[in-house]
């Protein structure tokens, strides 16, 4: 089979708490061989694999780790719905207000950093980008989301005792390589800028060509460089 079917088949069970025996008794195996299934130890046919799927209402590209949807969707720039949808918003200030004012200022100042990357047209570059915020947003929810012991560790296909070093290994490279391309000095296999001056923009610009966004970047900034705490020595 694969390395992630047993995960996710163990997953599923937890999620839906129920024991090995019951999930067992109900696709119509043994306990013993539904613990080799989800140890990996021994590898099912697609026979289980379909009743599996069909008993916790997945798709076998999902239970075989093709997907991360549950249904087995492939995603698309349409499928993906604005960071607003549904109104969420409004669930979130019932609980508390910072989340909500946080989220928007990062969503926004990431609206300024995307059209600045659309702007440069270097694919690279964006994809260094971008992997170094998904990068981020995995290390803090990972955090967030293991603080409650209910949670099912099997979630993620990377070990926790090495999720955190490797993510900042991983992190460190993409900022690396991020650095060799703005600064004129790309890698190998990485295409130089062709016009910075697509850049260029005073905080005067970003103002009146991001109205909507720029008052988030420059708290964001701002916020930022306080918690880095730095202090200039050069002044009294």
């Amino acid at each position: 089979m694969n390395s992630d079917f047993p995960r996710i088949l163990t997953l599923l069970r937890k999620e839906k708490g129920i024991s090995q025996k019951s999930a067992a008794a109900d696709l119509e195996i043994s306990q013993a061989l539904l613990s080799h299934y989800e140890k990996g130890i021994r590898e099912c046919g697609l026979d289980f694999l379909a009743r599996c799927a069909d008993y916790y209402q997945v798709s076998c590209d999902y239970l075989l780790g093709r997907s991360p949807d549950r249904h087995g969707a492939t995603l698309t720039v349409e499928d993906i719905p604005e960071p607003d949808a549904a109104n969420r918003d409004n669930r979130m200030i019932s609980r508390s207000v910072l989340p909500v004012l946080n989220k928007k200022l990062i969503a926004n100042s990431q609206g300024v950093l995307f059209d600045l990357l659309a702007r440069a047209d270097n694919k690279a570059l964006t994809g260094e980008v971008s992997a170094y915020l998904m990068l981020a947003v995995y290390r803090m929810y990972r955090l967030v989301y293991g603080a409650c012991p209910k949670n099912q560790e099997a979630m993620f296909s990377l070990p926790a005792a090495v999720a955190r070093g490797y993510a900042d290994a991983a992190m460190q490279i993409c900022e690396a390589n991020t650095a060799s391309i703005t600064t004129g000095t790309p890698l190998p296999g990485f295409e130089a800028l062709k016009r910075t001056d697509s850049l260029n923009m005073t905080t005067e610009q970003i103002g009146e060509e991001y109205p909507m966004w720029a008052s988030s970047l420059f708290n964001l900034i701002q916020g930022a460089e306080k918690r880095l705490e730095f202090r200039d020595k050069s002044k009294p």
